[in-house]
Parts: structure tokens; sequence; C-alpha cells
């Protein structure tokens, strides 16, 4: 039975332009339906808030704020989110509909993919999740329910839902709600509530793991398992599951799963850069031995709990039993009187001098060894290396005694491009010697290129802006006849200047042609009229006709007429050139039938009269104005005939 039958929404028309249709998926805030949006006749898809969290003001408003965080998403890899609004009390929000199906219904079907498969998905998801850290934002649930496969070939990933903007760690809990599937929780969001970049990374990781294996790395009978697994187990290499899979694919699921987050890769970012160095290897069907170990590294200098050497625990013992160990038998009578007294107390000295110079001894090699290991042991401190350029951290390392791992780079205003702008752990904190020290790089200070706008759309323009990391400053509206209306004349500063992060550009948009009011001419010499049009920006064509009622060299009409109109429009006149004057052609002799026909069709009227002579022949013999002699158009012509 089509589930669909019974549910309310179905049919239903939200917002007065979205006709609810079939139900697509079903999540824990809100269900997801196919529509018809009536006003653009286009397909959307259109998600509703569950009826029992619409009179919950906490959940509307995470609702909303999913419409405004993955609407300044635009990414090809990003479901887009069109509108939002609500609808009787239901609040909702419109999105790109993606026709096909989803990472899970993949994975249903196919159970567990091949390495290269899986890591064509997993890098376009990445770049999603990428383009959503740049912006600052963190998904908070990446899941394959989440991930779409579309029909032409295209992956998109959907549900920001939980997305949040990003100031330090985001916390994850709300009003004591854990949001967020436990499958692909990150340890940190279990214990702490805390989610940063590096929890989608753990997800990923997750999903990356089940893409190969085809099964969850941690089961359990209720969520709470799950969640300890994820908290107190690691997740186990594919390889041991699949065997052939090759070594650093191990160690991408490894690295993006490590209950250390610090361990994980910063972002999307740094996890794509180490999954395109496999596809790399895969493609070219080699190991990659040093991508392996740089994403593996981690796995052989986990601290160890430290050990004491040569401290004894304390010995607790029976008085009685302590006596009878020094030579005093149990149970025997106090010597009496000093000398007996003292010559116990002799004894007891010799008996305990070997004792003595044994724990002197270990004193002394416990102080060594501890000196030792403060001193020259394995233990070393993280030197100072902000401000150090990268070319020179070979020779750093090589007297500090760690070795330096470039994790990524970063923008600074402070240190020069190719200086360290930060390391992990810290400088001067003790560490391992051999250990590795992740250090960020500057990259320069953030500067985005004006990209090149004239001509372009103020819509289109925006976009690029925006897309550029900077933003719209002023925005002028000129009148011009060589730009279209709505198009960017000209940007300041201009394109190609380097600007910082959100800095303004400032445009100025063409308003088209500025309107004029096109004046009537009609009837005014020529010269005349071109001297009224002319200074209000219009374009004078001229043709010539004859005219009888309108003298020569004046206009006898003009196209467009009187009215509005605008700078550059072309104004077609007609000028007179006077009367018309044809030569009157010769009839004597003719018919006055063919005499008429004849002066009529050159354009002449006709007016006969009788001879005195006038015998019935009807022959013209004399015609007024004679032949040859230049007539008007359409005056009259007396014929004489007989």
């Amino acid at each position: 039975m089509d589930v669909t039958v019974s549910d309310p929404m179905v049919g239903r028309l939200l917002g007065g332009r979205y006709r609810v249709g079939r139900r697509i998926a079903r999540g824990g805030m809100a269900t997801v339906y196919e529509a018809r949006d009536n006003r653009l006749d286009r397909t959307v898809a259109v998600k509703v808030l569950h009826a029992n969290f619409a009179d919950d003001a906490d959940f509307v408003r995470r609702f909303q704020r999913e419409a405004r965080s993955a609407a300044r998403l635009s990414h090809p890899n990003v479901v887009a989110v069109f509108d939002q609004g609500s609808d009787d009390g239901v609040p909702y929000l419109t999105m790109e509909y993606v026709p096909g199906g989803t990472l899970r219904q993949l994975l249903r079907e196919e159970v567990r993919l091949s390495p290269d498969r899986a890591l064509t998905i997993l890098d376009q998801i990445l770049q999603a999740l990428a383009a959503a850290h740049q912006a600052g934002l963190v998904h908070r649930d990446v899941k394959p329910e989440n991930v779409l496969l579309g029909e032409d070939g295209s992956i998109k990933v959907a549900d920001f839902g939980l997305a949040r903007a990003v100031s330090g760690h985001t916390n994850t809990a709300t009003q004591g709600l854990l949001m967020g599937t436990v499958s692909y929780l990150a340890p940190e969001q279990v214990t702490h509530g805390v989610a940063d970049a590096r929890a989608d990374v753990y997800a990923a990781g997750i999903m990356l793991y089940e893409m190969l294996v085809g099964a969850k790395p941690h089961e359990g009978d209720s969520p709470i398992q799950v969640a300890y697994k994820h908290v107190n187990e690691d997740v186990p290499a594919p390889s041991l599951t699949v065997p052939g899979i090759p070594a650093f694919l191990d160690g991408l699921v490894l690295r993006a799963t490590a209950r250390d987050r610090d361990v994980r890769p910063a972002d999307a970012r740094v996890f794509l850069q180490y999954v395109r160095r496999a596809r790399s290897a895969l493609a070219e069907g080699v190991d990659d031995p040093e991508l392996t170990q740089d994403l593996t590294m981690f796995l052989h200098r986990r601290p160890t709990p430290p050990q004491v050497l040569g401290v004894e625990p304390t010995l607790v013992a029976p008085a009685e039993e302590m006596r009878g160990a020094i030579g005093v038998p149990a149970g025997a009578p106090r010597p009496g009187g000093d000398v007996a007294s003292s010559r116990t107390s002799v004894r007891w000295w010799r008996r305990r001098i070997p004792v003595l110079a044994a724990t002197l001894v270990l004193l002394v090699l416990v102080a060594g060894g501890a000196c030792w290991l403060a001193g020259v042991g394995p233990f070393t401190r993280v030197p100072v290396v902000v401000g150090v350029a990268q070319s020179e951290l070979d020779e750093l390392a090589a007297r500090s005694g760690v070795r330096f791992v470039v994790a990524g780079q970063v923008y600074s205003e402070e240190h020069p491009k190719g200086t360290v702008v930060r390391s992990e752990p810290t400088p001067e904190q003790r560490t391992f010697r051999g250990s590795t020290v992740q250090v960020w790089v500057s990259r320069g200070p953030e500067r985005y290129p004006v990209p090149r706008l004239a001509g372009l759309t103020e819509k289109r323009a925006r976009e690029l802006i925006a897309a550029t990391k900077l933003r719209v400053g002023s925005v002028e509206r000129v009148y011009t006849l060589e730009v279209g209306r709505g198009r960017v004349i000209r940007s300041s500063p201009a394109a190609g200047a380097l600007l910082r992060r959100d800095s303004p550009v400032n445009l100025v948009v063409s308003l088209g042609p500025e309107p004029v009011t096109i004046p009537s001419v009609t009837g005014l010499p020529l010269d005349q009229a071109r001297a009224t049009l002319d200074p209000l920006g219009l374009t004078v064509t001229t043709s010539e006709e004859y005219s009888d009622t309108v003298p020569a060299g004046a206009v006898v009409r003009q196209n467009p007429g009187p009215g509005p109109g605008h700078r550059g429009d072309t104004v077609e006149l007609v000028v007179s050139k006077g009367p018309e004057f044809l030569p009157v052609p010769e009839v004597r002799g003719r018919s006055e039938q063919d005499a008429r026909q004849i002066l009529t069709d050159a354009g002449f009227q006709v007016e006969v009269r009788h001879s005195q002579l006038y015998v019935g022949a009807n022959l013209v013999v004399n015609q007024s104005p004679g032949a040859g002699e230049s007539a008007r158009v359409g005056s009259v012509i007396v014929l004489e005939v007989v």
C-alpha cells in the first residue's frame, strides 16, 4: 500500500505556490516530498518540519537556520536551497530536486564498492564539505542517506539541517538532545557535545570504511553501545575484513577516524588532498609507501604510560616479623643496661650498612635516570618554529630531534608567505624525540582578485563577487546607450585588483537609455526639425515624397509620433518635395476614349469639350495644356473633340 495515500500533506498547496506530491524521504526532524513549483513551472523538493516539532520554537529556529546556512553554499556538489516559508503553522523549505537514489540505496544493492568507485564518490562528497568548511559551516550529519546520486551521474550532499556557523567549537547538544546519527558521530560529539570540521571528516572516514567493507565499523544492540564503541574502540583497518585493500586506503580510514581529533585532517580540504593522492596511486596501479607513512605515522607515536625504573613498592609487614629480620627473636625479652643497649646498637648498624649502601646506590641511579630522562633521554621540547621559513625546517628538525610535517597552508597577515604560522604541539611542549610536529605554513595575506564584471548582469556579478570571497559595496545606476539595461558598466576597484576577504566591490550598473519625450516636428522645415530632435539624443533619418499640401523641405510626417522614447531612438522623417509635375502626353488625333485612358494613367484628370465643328467622330483635335508641357499631377487636362 502506498503510504502517501494517507499522508495529509500530499496534494496540499504550500504558500500558494508549491503543490505537494509523493513522499521522497522521512528523517528525524522533517519529511521530504516531491512538489511542483506552479510559479516557475519546475519540480522541486519540499522539506516539511514534523508536526510535533512545529510548535517548538527552538526546532523551528534550527529548521530556518538550515535554509540560511545551505543557501550560503553555491557548489555543484551541494543541494541548492531555493525558498523557505510557513503555511498555516507548517514550516517548510524548498530545495533542488535530484532524481535518482542515495548512497545508502546503492550500498544496499551492491553491499560494497570497489576502491576506485568508493574514492570517486568520496572525492565529490569532500568537495561539498570543503566548500562548507571554507564558508565556516559544519554539516554535523554526514551519512549515506544524505548523499544523493543523480541519474545524470552527479553526486550532491543534502540536509545541512544541523549545520551552524562555526566559531571555535560548536555544541551538538541542544536542550539535552544529541543531534546527529550515532553510527557516524565522532567521539567528541558523544563525550563533549562539540563538533567542528574534524567531526565531518570522521563521518566521511566511517562512510569510506562502509563503502569498502560493506558494513559499519561499530555495531551494537542499541545506540548507546554504538556510541560507546566510537569513544573507546578504534575503527579497524578495512583490509582486516576485505584482504587486498591497499595499505594507503587503510591509512585513509584510520587517519580520518582517529579518536584523537587532533590527529585527523584539519578539515575536508586537507582530507581531499590525501584522497586524491590515493586515487592517483590506484589509477597508476602502484603502492604509495610515502602516503601510507604520512597517514599512519600517528599510530607509531601513541604515548605509552611512563615507567619508573628501580623503585620498589613500600613493604608493609608485622612488627614482630621485622624484628626477627634484624636479628631480634620474636618474643625475646629486651636486654637491659647501657652496655647491652650499646652492643645491640652496634650490631644493628653493622647489619644495616649493606642495606643503607644499596639504598644510597639506588637513589643515585634513580636521580641519574631522572636527570637523563629530563635532559638527553627520549624526550625533547618542541622548538619555537613560528616565523621560520619552510626551507629551514629540515635543519631545525635535525637540531631539535623532532620531525616537521606540513599539515596545511593558511592565510596570514602577520607572517610572510612560506613561513610557519603555528605548530601542534605548541613550542616548548615536551615530546618524544623523533615524534612528529605538525606545522601550518603561511600562504601570505589573504587576497582575492576582483573578477571581470563589465558586461555581466548585476545578478551574475553579485554571484561572482560572493564566490570570490568579496562583497558588493555601493551600486550606482546610470543611463547609458553603450551597455544594456541591468548590466555592469564597470567596477571599482577594477578587475584583477587584489583585495582582502569581504572587501567591498563597487558597481556601476546600466539603467539603459535615458527616457525622453519625443516632440512633434511635423510641418517644420527639416533643419528646424533636426535642431529640435538632436539635443535629445535621438537619431534622425529622412526620406522624401511629393506633397501638394506641405511646402518643399518641410516635414510631412514622423515615425514614431510625439510621445515617450529613449535617447538613441531613431525618428524617421518624411520631407516634402512639393507638388509633383509631369509632362502632358500627346493625345491629339486619338479617340476620346483612348486619350482619356492615357491621361488618367499618367495621373491627370480629363475634361472633354465639343468643338464648334463637332460631328460625332469623337476624335481629339486639341488639348490644353499642350503635349510636352509640365502640369501638376492630378490637374485637369481639357480635350476638344469633333
